[in-house]
């Protein structure tokens, strides 16, 4: 398999390295790592080498050196949505702080708050401290509003982060943001200094070879079909292989689907993303997004986008169907519907970039529980933990679940461990066909949400009925 055609992230990695188009002979070219060839017994067997498994190995060999640590993984570390993403190390979780108040009380809402915070920036200390280079960039995100009912979701922003009082939101007037940025239509942003743009490619994959010179095996081409009492079952080569582990991790997010432990637990929404040419120093001056920056905007139906190091937009969106049975298929990666979607609204949004050549376009499914709820536990019992549930957001949520998860795992009682997340179980998705049906249906009101606001210029009540249902 080619892997460099997985994303744009992972094809300037090849690129860079001088890479044949196979990637064969290249120091990062993503020939596989060898796949398990015997039976193993070890203290943790990690499914998945994404970003939550490869955290969750670096810290546990920050707590003991000599734990014997395997990962499995189907394909190539970083092949899942740890190297398919939009490059947000941001501090965003999928419930709003306000939702996490109701549930949890004010306290809990702050810790989480505060723990995401943090965690943006202890991904660029490990980063510095590793010489990962993966362009860690704190330049942090601005969101614009465009419109009136945009415009009170960015008051509602700054006001909810002033009540928390953990983060730093500053909310632009319409002078300051048409002055620096050239988004003719937006009347006000936020901004938040607590995100850093990466390249997500170089992050997986260089965090994979710092855990594997500290003894961690990395088991690729090597497919988990199903665990339980602390016996994973794999399949390597055509043969059959059985790990005998103290704890099994489930690292595997939206990827995980059609395992037998997952099943209605997660359901995979399709995410995609394009990548333009770079673009010209005079071209990047008038859109105003500085390097490390992110952007976005106040829409239901999400968009992010990153200024890469190398001067590139790379932006993507929801709007990808979900498919039945939560498939999981390298023909969903891509949608031409999706792609012209994603290039009209970058170009509506930026229109110095119009015209850009479009060099890329990829995606993959994100991992989306039933309440929107991302979760961290560990079953000591069943010899279980597991990490997920990030709604999109996973970049650093990954990280704080990798400490969360080594703190569980070693029997530690830290301010990470007693988080409101540590221990969240959703309720299952509906069967199909009412998933199919439910899922799609979200997805095409919130695209309604939008044209109702653009017509109305007031905050959309199908979206405020929406809302509840994923997290906010």
């Amino acid at each position: 398999m080619d892997y460099r055609g997985t994303s744009f992230w992972f094809d300037s990695i090849a690129a860079a390295s001088g890479a044949a188009a196979s990637g064969a002979g290249a120091e990062d070219g993503y020939r596989p790592r060898p796949g398990l060839d015997s039976d193993a017994t070890v203290d943790v067997a990690i499914v998945g080498a994404g970003l939550t498994g490869l955290w969750t190995a670096y810290y546990l060999q920050q707590h003991d050196p000599g734990l014997r640590i395997l990962l499995l993984e189907k394909e190539v570390a970083g092949f899942g949505a740890s190297g398919r993403n939009g490059g947000w190390c941001s501090a965003l979780f999928p419930w709003s702080a306000s939702r996490l108040e109701a549930r949890y009380g004010f306290d809990a809402a702050v810790a989480q708050r505060r723990a995401m915070v943090d965690t943006v920036h202890e991904v660029g200390r490990v980063v510095a401290a590793e010489d990962i280079d993966c362009d860690y960039a704190l330049g942090g995100t601005v969101t614009f509003a465009r419109g009136a009912a945009q415009l009170a979701a960015a008051r509602a922003e700054y006001e909810e982060s002033e009540r928390f009082g953990v983060d730093r939101v500053a909310l632009w007037g319409t002078p300051r943001v048409r002055s620096r940025f050239g988004v003719p239509d937006a009347v006000a942003a936020t901004f938040t200094p607590d995100c850093a743009r990466v390249h997500p490619g170089k992050l997986v994959r260089g965090l994979a070879r710092v855990v594997e010179a500290r003894g961690v095996t990395i088991a690729e081409q090597t497919e988990v079909v199903g665990w339980r009492d602390g016996v994973v079952h794999a399949r390597s080569g055509g043969v059959d292989r059985r790990v005998t582990a103290g704890t099994v991790v489930n690292a595997t997010e939206g990827f995980g689907s059609q395992l037998p432990q997952v099943g209605r637990r997660i359901l995979p929404l399709y995410s995609l993303m394009i990548a333009t040419e770079p673009l010209p120093a005079a071209v990047w001056d008038r859109i105003g997004i500085a390097h490390g920056q992110t952007f976005t905007d106040f829409r239901n139906l999400i968009v992010y986008g990153q200024r890469t190091a190398d001067d590139r937009i790379a932006f993507g969106g929801r709007g990808a169907r979900y498919h039945l049975g939560s498939a999981v298929d390298p023909a969903y990666d891509r949608s031409r519907r999706v792609r012209d979607h994603l290039v009209r609204t970058l170009f509506d949004l930026l229109p110095d970039a119009a015209g850009a050549r479009i060099t890329h376009h990829w995606g993959g499914p994100l991992g989306v529980p039933r309440d929107w709820h991302a979760s961290v536990g560990y079953d000591r019992e069943a010899q279980e933990a597991w990490a997920g549930g990030y709604v999109g957001d996973g970049l650093s949520t990954t990280n704080l679940a990798g400490r969360t998860l080594a703190d569980l795992l070693t029997g530690r009682e830290t301010a990470l461990t007693a988080l409101p997340w540590v221990g969240h179980r959703s309720r299952p998705w509906e069967p199909e066909p009412l998933r199919f049906a439910g899922a799609n249906a979200g997805l095409a009101a919130m695209e309604a949400a939008d044209v109702e606001e653009s017509l109305t210029g007031r905050p959309s009540v199908l979206a405020r009925v929406v809302a509840p249902l994923i997290g906010h």
